[in-house]
Parts: C-alpha cells; structure tokens; sequence
C-alpha cells in the first residue's frame, strides 16, 4: 500500500493544472440562516466532465510514461470516475475501457460516450464490477486506475480541499460526502498538513451506510449491492481510503432518502446550481444534525452535478 503524502498533492497539483478548472466557492445568506453556519460550497460540479474526480483521474493519466500510456487506461466506476478518467484519456490521446452498472444514470453513460471512453455494463453490485473489470483489462493490459483505491489519484482529489483552503480562509472543517472514500481521502491528506485545525467530516446515505458502520467498528464492513438516489456513493470502502477514513475523519453523518432530495432541492433553488443527490448529502447531514455546524465556518464540497434531467428523484 503506497500511501500519497503532502508533496505528491502539490506534485498532483502542478501536473493536472493545464487540465482543470479552478471551481468557484459559492455562498447563500438563506443557507447560513437555515443553518445557522457560515457555508462555503466548493463547486466542483462545475469541472468540464462535471465532477471532482477530473483531478485525481488525470493526475493518474498524465502520470503514465509514454511506454505505459500506448495501451490506455481502465476502470469501473458508477459514472463520474468513469466519465472523469475518459476526459483526461481524450485529453492525452490514448484509449479509456470503462465497466458500468447498467443502472447508472444515462447523463453519465453518455459523458463517458462523449469523452470516447469505451463502456462494458455490469450488474450493479461490486461483485459483478470487479468480475467484468478483470475480464476488461486481461483484454485489454490497459493501466488499472481505481476509482479511489489508488494513490495518485488520492492525491489528485487532495488539490481540491487546497484550493478550498485558499479560497475561504479559517474554515472550522470541511464536509464531503463518502463512498469509496477517494475525496475523503484526499481531503484529509492536505489538511493534515495544510489545516490540521480544520476538521474532516464525512456524509452518507443511511441506505448505503458502510463507511459510517466501518468508522463506528474500527474495521472494514462492505456492502455488496447498497442502494441509494447518491448513486455514486455506493462502494465500500478499501484499504488506502480506510488508512485515511480510521486515521483523520472527525466524523461521519448519515442522512436518508428524503433528506438528500430536500437538500438537493434546495441547492438547486438557492444556489442555482445543478448538483447531483451524492453531492447534497453534505448539507443533508448538516439540516439534520445543526448542534454539530452551528456558529462555523463550514467548507462543502459539492462534487459533481451530473444528474439525468429526465429522471429527477422528486419527479419519480
């Protein structure tokens, strides 16, 4: 397990400039008096493939050697690692094979599309992912780059949290949400360094709640097939996000179905800005829990906004 430190973030950082954005932080006086925080949202959903998972993906890219690189990259993911990972692929020229549940949301199978990443559909449990991954990339000897399990890209998703630092000055702690762990990860490896003041608080849908069972244990607990409208929240925990997870989060809070719509909700109305269900579950577990929030100075991540127009989870 190569764990990635404060020097391969800033080296992170200075490689994927050329290819990001830097994500404007937004704010809403309705959101602090509802709150009773300061909020400061890091809008990462406005990155070009719509997610923060840009950064650590083409760290991951732009890292190969030319040698490495002819036979392109793999991955499995829910939709915004694999639509990420394809960008940064096009970006360089080289191939990108991708696995997907066949639920994930058509916006991001056709992001991916757009980005020539080249998809297989799996079932949507991580059994079948990792099955049909392995098929993939026997096929294909493209370099494996884990959505999250993978220390470059750790270090590619800890550019964000710096940028946030710099750009809402004496935050109390900063509030992402949590699946497989990689931005959680990242946050907690330049605040460590950058802010140790500042802590790290993890959110998560009640329904797909093993990070917050793992926290609570001490150990690892998987789920294999959770379900939840925070599609891209959905995969367990592995060894390098838990290293980061069990060493530097403060907290984990989870919050239901219902909560993350109406949190959804809100983003888009006082925002104005398109957020998919994972990136509201942050503010979710703030409404739910304002002893935790109130009177700070709190940085939320908003990590992507792709969401299928056709299919919002208020319409159903």
């Amino acid at each position: 397990m190569q764990i990635p430190n404060y020097d391969d973030m800033l080296a992170a950082h200075d490689r994927i400039r050329p290819h990001i954005r830097l994500t404007p932080v937004r704010s809403s006086d309705y959101l602090n008096d509802l709150t009773g925080a300061q909020l400061f949202f890091k809008c990462e959903n406005f990155q070009e493939p719509g997610a923060f998972k840009v950064r650590g993906a083409t760290n991951a890219v732009f890292g190969l050697t030319k040698e490495q690189a002819k036979k392109g990259v793999a991955t499995h993911s829910s939709g915004n690692h694999a639509s990420c990972l394809s960008y940064a692929a096009m970006r360089r020229g080289i191939p990108c094979h991708v696995v997907m549940p066949r639920t994930a949301p058509q916006a991001k199978k056709d992001t991916v599309r757009r980005f020539g990443g080249k998809i297989t559909e799996c079932e949507p449990s991580t059994s079948s992912r990792e099955e049909a991954f392995a098929r993939v990339q026997a096929e294909t000897g493209s370099d494996f780059v884990h959505p999250y399990n993978d220390s470059r890209v750790i270090a590619g998703q800890g550019t964000c949290s710096k940028e946030l630092i710099e750009q809402a000055d004496g935050l109390d702690m900063i509030v992402a949400p949590i699946g497989g762990g990689g931005m959680i990860s990242g946050t907690c490896l330049t605040l460590a360094t950058l802010a140790p003041e500042t802590q790290v608080i993890a959110a998560e849908p009640e329904t797909a709640d093993d990070a917050f069972r793992s926290f609570k244990a001490g150990q690892i607990i998987a789920d294999d097939a959770p379900k939840s409208v925070a599609d891209g929240l959905l995969v367990p925990l592995k060894d390098l996000t838990w290293y980061f997870v069990s060493n530097h989060v403060a907290e984990i809070y989870t919050a239901s179905e219902q909560e993350i719509i109406d949190a959804m909700k809100l983003i888009w109305k006082h925002l104005r800005i398109v957020a998919e269900p994972s990136s509201s579950v942050p503010l979710a577990t703030i409404l739910k829990n304002p002893d935790a929030f109130m009177g700070k100075r709190v940085g939320i991540i908003i990590t992507g906004g792709n969401v299928d127009l056709d299919r919002l989870p208020w319409t159903k």
